[in-house]
């Protein structure tokens, strides 16, 4: 080959060797952010629970026997004195009969000690013995006949089935819960309280209340704190609570879910965070800030505690203002990251 023709040849691979490598694109981080001062992460504390009915009676049988029959079932709307179940009345039956013939039997043998009083022909010892004898006898037909009357269960008011306790087929003692009645009236919240978070509770606190069936856009209804368990549950060591509903409307039933959530102390108790939020720094705590460009910036805060469900910040954050909730070591000052919020990226 000709030493020009190889030249040529050369000439464009040295020309490209002097050329810089075009950057590499910038890849923004993505990062997990949530707004301060929102309502997951505001205000008191929240706790979920269940509506309840504000009296819950559990019925049962006076008789013992076997149940031949179950009349409603569980969520039912029932009246006052409507039948509920019934047991089998064949015992029943036949111990009224054998009642009813020796009420009728003693009542015919003083009725002849009467006759043959008035004629002189018995004592009256013998006469009072045997009024003694009816009197038991009409006592044992009553009985009788108020047991036969047991053996259908009506309800003593008004309410929704709350749960059916037993089934046609079993057999029963008397006074065994066969069903649970929730009158109509009052309903509750049924919650449990952390031993770290009963201070400050009294009775008659305002609560407010999000059912889970109407989300977290619909506006909550108002309760305040009727009971609060003197003693904690030895197993969970939560504090049973009732919070009752001022206006519980037509659309709160049995056995909802409700997000229940104090708002006596919501303007001193701060705003509450993620603990994965906080970046620490030696001594001093702080959070990412994003800022509008979604580039971030460290900011010192105050924590004012460290608990389960989050830190209390109280000074050197405002609400409204969006921080990274996740993924906090992995960032640098003027970093700009891509927003995910609720899984949705931004």
């Amino acid at each position: 080959m000709k030493p020009s023709i190889l030249l040529l040849l050369l000439v464009p691979l040295f020309a490209g060797c002097n050329k810089e490598p075009a950057p590499a694109a910038k890849i923004e981080r993505p990062a997990l952010t949530l707004v301060a001062g929102s309502a997951a992460t505001a205000g008191g504390n929240t706790y979920s629970g269940e509506i309840r009915a504000r009296h819950e009676a559990q019925l049962g049988f006076r008789i013992g026997g076997k149940i031949v029959e179950r009349l409603v079932d569980a969520g039912a709307q029932v009246k006052a004195g409507q039948a509920l179940m019934r047991l089998d009345a064949g015992d029943a039956g036949l111990q009224l009969g054998s009642a009813e013939a020796q009420h009728q039997l003693a009542e015919a043998d003083a009725k002849r000690y009467r006759e043959l009083r008035a004629k002189g022909f018995v004592s009256q010892s013998a006469l009072d013995a045997k009024e003694t004898v009816l009197k038991a006898a009409a006592a044992q037909a009553g009985l009788a006949r108020n047991q036969s009357g047991y053996t259908t269960l009506h309800a003593d008011r008004a309410g929704v089935v709350a749960a059916i306790l037993a089934e046609a087929g079993q057999v029963v003692a008397a006074g065994q819960p066969v069903l649970r009645l929730a009158p109509d009236g009052g309903r509750e919240v049924a919650i449990a309280i952390p031993e770290a978070q009963l201070a400050g509770l009294k009775i008659g606190a305002a609560a407010e209340i999000v059912l889970l069936t109407a989300g977290d856009s619909a506006p909550p209804l108002v309760g305040r704190l009727r009971e609060l368990s003197p003693a904690a549950d030895p197993l969970s060591r939560t504090y049973a609570a009732r919070v009752t509903l001022t206006k519980p409307g037509s659309g709160v039933a049995l056995g909802m879910t409700a997000r229940v959530r104090f708002i006596a102390n919501k303007k001193s108790d701060g705003l509450r965070i993620p603990l994965t939020a906080i970046f620490q720094q030696g001594k001093q705590a702080a959070v990412w800030i994003v800022a509008a460009d979604r580039t971030v910036s460290l900011r010192p805060v105050q924590v004012a505690a460290y608990r389960d469900d989050g830190a209390v910040i109280t000074g050197g954050l405002a609400a409204g203002e969006r921080i990274v909730s996740n993924g906090v070591h992995r960032l640098a000052a003027g970093e700009k990251i891509r927003i995910i919020e609720n899984g949705n990226a931004q």
